[in-house]
């Protein structure tokens, strides 16, 4: 008898839980069947499905600067580095949110757009999020060697240097504190900006200027991101 009583309400919270997830796909426009559907296709475990699913849900509630932590952590811990190359057998392949958590795997632009669109869906707005290109310092500020390198920033208001949330240093920085990274451009679903800083205009084209974010854009919605 005790077990049957254990078994219902797990059964009861996980009713519970499956009813307000649809309530939360519905009110931040992503589709869980779909999502579920490209993720059982690029082989993922029904775990980091469940935990993503979690994390939805647990930080939906949150100040977005929790938000940012929760999101930030989540995909730095469940993503192992990966070059293109040996993950997809191209130089560079923009993976879509579930690819990336379904291989468990991926590169610094995985990582980052595995986070946009994860806080797009806990409802963090468009404008205070953007991608940004750049160079960064091997080996710390001080360092003559640079590589390519994709960063997500946050930004709290219009005048506020934005938060910077990377797989190279797990803390969550404002960009003064990063002197590693040297911005080249940065884009979000509007657009590419004509410059970093919070108040940097929007370039005209659209997404279309970059040819790569557009059509990773397309194959997201696909995949059951509004």
């Amino acid at each position: 008898m005790p077990h049957a009583q254990t078994t219902l309400t797990r059964l009861r919270g996980l009713v519970i839980s499956v009813l307000f997830l649809a309530l939360l796909a519905n009110a931040f426009g992503i589709d869980l069947n779909r999502l579920r559907q490209s993720f059982n296709f690029n082989g993922g475990s029904e775990k980091n499905f469940n935990d993503w699913q979690n994390l939805i849900t647990e930080a939906d509630s949150l100040p977005i600067e929790a938000k940012l932590q929760k999101v930030n952590q989540f995909f730095n811990r469940k993503i192992i580095y990966t070059e293109d190359m040996e993950l997809w057998g191209q130089t560079d392949y923009w993976a879509t949110p579930m690819e990336s958590l379904g291989k468990a795997r991926g590169d610094c632009e995985d990582y980052v757009i595995a986070k946009y669109f994860s806080l797009r869906s806990l409802g963090v707005p468009d404008q205070q999020l953007r991608l940004i290109y750049v160079k960064a310092k091997v080996g710390g500020a001080h360092s003559t060697v640079q590589q390519a390198h994709m960063i997500l920033a946050f930004y709290p208001d219009h005048k506020s240097e934005p938060l910077i949330l990377d797989n190279l240093i797990s803390e969550i920085r404002p960009a003064s504190r990063r002197p590693d990274l040297n911005p080249v451009f940065s884009f979000n679903s509007q657009g590419v900006f004509t410059g970093n800083t919070a108040n940097a205009d929007l370039g005209i084209g659209g997404t279309s200027r970059l040819s790569r974010w557009h059509e990773l854009l397309n194959r997201a919605r696909n995949e059951g991101f509004d």
